[in-house]
């Protein structure tokens, strides 16, 4: 048997006791059957390899600890299908893109359908890591040594290069080595796999970021075959506006996202990520790393709200009060769960306050139960004449009239509290200008100020970490977009009453009382 090598550096203890830890893992957990009749163990391989979920469950125990989710499942049917292929899997950390990658190509291996892999991070590594638990797991895996035999050979076996007895061989590069050239005998990469390529510091440079989708489709992809199938996977979460895993979507025959939430504000893998540990792993960390890490929505900053002005709230019988919401749900997307906004919004001067806000995804039931609480909290605080807006766009209408009005009214009838509603109707700019344009000048000023109260409200949090993470390429705006909508209204509200005229407002906003 040929010697065990590790390469890495010298130094690095670490790896040495990682790559031990999954020899052992891989030797405790696949203690096989062996009063098996040879005959025996031909039907039940014949039967793993025809079910790939059952050859994953079989040889991979230590890493099938919950039941796969649909997208799991539609994944690997993709890859196994295809012989010729380009896939991005731009999954969230705790989804198992790394181990589900591993037990695919493994299984290709292993049935005979691909020669020669290679494993590409984003530098040597990372992709000496990487390649650790397939090494590990043909030298110690009981279960895949009893059904295909012995798979470590004799020559080179180190983590930098290895072929298996099975025939299929492995190679390893970092970003920007050279793969040229790389063969197993006469056969070209029929299989590239890429993981985690990007990194926190080099993500940020747009230039950096260039030259590695270069290298990748150039250099490493170039190594295949023309007349030969290749498949290609990449795994990895957009963590930059500049990440290698999004500008590859352009390249890709099949580019998915996958947060640890889906739409509808539930999780994507419930069987292994149940809700309570989501909220207590969000809650442990900054809105903008959990928005990278796990929703793939790189917050990396914004220019325009640099600065935010915390301060106490004047008393609301002083103010000019407003309650705006947008359900930011159009008649075209009925989810029970998406992204909404709702804030008490103050004017008191030049002065503009957020006394509240409830940002988040949230379902129609939550929004409504929003839209009554902080009514209540208004009366409740000394405010005469709240009045409460609710968007209503051409993009979201018939959903104010079929889905949120009934809701409204129900509840109306069920508490006794009966919302002064406008809908408002108002045609609106492109969000970025709008935000920009509204928002921008009155917070440079100082006139823009959050309740220094509310500053530990998880809401709050989110509301400022999209303002100063705001800019046109930002996905996540539904609390600017919201602030902008009860600034225009207040300022509307403010040149109506002085001309005692807000009876015309009334009926050009449609306004109706639940």
């Amino acid at each position: 048997m040929a010697q065990r090598k590790i390469i890495g550096k010298a130094s690095d203890v670490d790896i040495v006791k990682e790559y031990k830890a999954f020899v052992e893992s891989f030797r405790r957990v696949t203690v096989a059957n062996v009063n098996e009749t040879s005959i025996e163990k031909a039907k039940r391989i014949k039967r793993l390899e025809a079910s790939p979920e059952e050859w994953f469950r079989y040889y991979f125990p230590n890493y099938c600890t919950s039941e796969p989710a649909p997208f799991h499942k539609a994944a690997t049917k993709r890859i196994i299908a295809n012989a010729e292929w380009f896939e991005v899997r731009a999954w969230s950390r705790e989804l198992a893109k790394s181990a589900r990658s591993m037990m695919e190509v493994i299984y290709l291996a292993m049935t005979g359908k691909i020669k020669l892999v290679i494993l590409a991070s984003a530098n040597l590594d990372s992709a000496t890591k990487l390649i650790m638990p397939f090494k590990a797991c043909f030298e110690s895996n009981q279960r895949l040594i009893n059904d295909y035999g012995e798979q470590q050979t004799f020559g080179q076996w180190d983590t930098k290069a290895f072929k298996i007895k099975k025939g299929c061989a492995f190679y390893i590069f970092g970003a920007g080595q050279s793969p040229r050239g790389v063969r197993n005998e006469n056969i070209r990469p029929d299989f590239i796999l890429i993981d985690d390529i990007d990194t926190d510091e080099e993500v940020r440079n747009e230039e950096i970021q260039k030259n590695k989708y270069k290298w990748i489709m150039e250099a490493l992809y170039a190594t295949r075959s023309i007349s030969k199938p290749l498949r290609v996977l990449v795994n990895g979460n957009i963590i930059g506006e500049h990440s290698t895993v999004k500008m590859l979507e352009e390249n890709a025959d099949y580019f998915e996202i996958v947060n640890i939430r889906d739409d509808k504000g539930k999780s994507t893998w419930p069987q292994k990520n149940s809700e309570e540990y989501i909220d207590r792993v969000l809650s442990k960390i900054s809105y903008e790393s959990g928005q990278k890490e796990y929703f793939n929505n790189p917050m990396d900053g914004g220019d325009t709200f640099r600065s935010l002005k915390d301060g106490k709230i004047p008393d609301l019988r002083s103010c000019a009060v407003v309650i705006y919401a947008d359900p930011s749900t159009s008649n075209k997307d009925k989810t029970s769960g998406s992204d909404k906004a709702i804030g008490i919004i103050l004017k008191k001067g030049m002065d503009y306050y957020i006394a509240r806000c409830a940002c988040d995804t949230m379902s129609n039931a939550k929004f409504i139960d929003y839209l009554f609480e902080f009514y209540s909290w208004a009366k409740a605080n000394g405010a005469d004449n709240v009045r409460v807006f609710v968007e209503n766009n051409t993009l979201q209408d018939p959903f104010y009239e079929q889905v949120l009005l009934p809701l409204i009214y129900s509840q109306a009838v069920a508490t006794g509290v009966f919302l002064p509603i406008t809908p408002d109707t108002r045609q609106k700019p492109e969000k970025w200008s709008r935000i920009e344009g509204t928002l921008e000048p009155i917070n440079r000023l100082g006139h823009l100020i959050f309740n220094i109260d509310e500053a530990d409200d998880p809401h709050m949090k989110r509301l400022k970490a999209q303002f100063r993470n705001a800019s046109r390429k930002q996905k996540k705006l539904d609390g600017p977009d919201m602030v902008e909508g009860g600034v225009i209204v207040l300022r509307e509200m403010e040149i109506t009453d002085s001309a005692d005229s807000y009876e015309v407002i009334q009926t050009k906003r449609n306004k109706r009382a639940f």
